[in-house]
């Protein structure tokens, strides 16, 4: 059964660029590409 994910539209809070996302971007709250991801992302991008 291969389904495939939904992607949606957004444009990235950090650097202004149009990307999709495999979920649905929550209103008010910020979304990122994959290049800006790791710099949010709590620890520095390393593991747990």
């Amino acid at each position: 059964m291969s389904e495939e994910r939904k992607m949606y539209p957004i444009k990235c809070s950090d650097c202004g660029k149009d990307a999709e996302v495999p979920f649905q971007p929550k209103e008010g709250r910020p979304v990122y590409c994959k290049e800006c991801l790791p710099k949010h992302r709590s620890g520095g991008g390393g593991r747990y």
